[in-house]
């Protein structure tokens, strides 16, 4: 993954944003949308891409399109640099590939601690009951 190219591949909208905000808010167009061509990306390897359209399917429209919202603060510069922090970090995600897992046995010591703690809590309710008369 290589984060500059990917910048340039990022195409960017300022959208007016919704919301509580008065009278600003009607004249500013602070809201960020950021859109990124998964298909069309030169940025990525042919194996990234197909893990990523896999990870991120459902984010994605008909296009291969990905489209990230921001309108969290009120400068359009900090959504910006918001929406741009977020797209590298679902990238992060989505291609990290976790470690496979080694199936391992117990150790004899830990199986005989385990029973050894099981027994000695049993004993210990069996006396709590009344003694029976026979």
């Amino acid at each position: 993954m290589q984060q500059e190219v990917l910048l340039k591949e990022l195409q960017f909208k300022a959208i007016r944003s919704s919301g509580a905000g008065g009278q600003h808010v009607n004249k500013v167009s602070s809201k960020v949308e950021l859109s990124f061509d998964l298909n069309a990306s030169t940025g990525l390897s042919a194996k990234e891409k197909e893990r990523l359209s896999q990870k991120l399917e459902k984010r994605l429209n008909k296009e291969h399109l990905l489209i990230l919202q921001c309108d969290e603060a009120r400068s359009q510069y900090r959504n910006k640099q918001l929406v741009i922090d977020r797209f590298f970090e679902l990238l992060k995600k989505a291609l990290h590939v976790p470690k496979k897992r080694k199936p391992t046995k117990p150790s004899r010591s830990s199986v005989e601690k385990r029973l050894k703690s099981k027994k000695a809590a049993s004993t210990k309710k069996a006396n709590r009951q009344r003694p029976s008369l026979d």
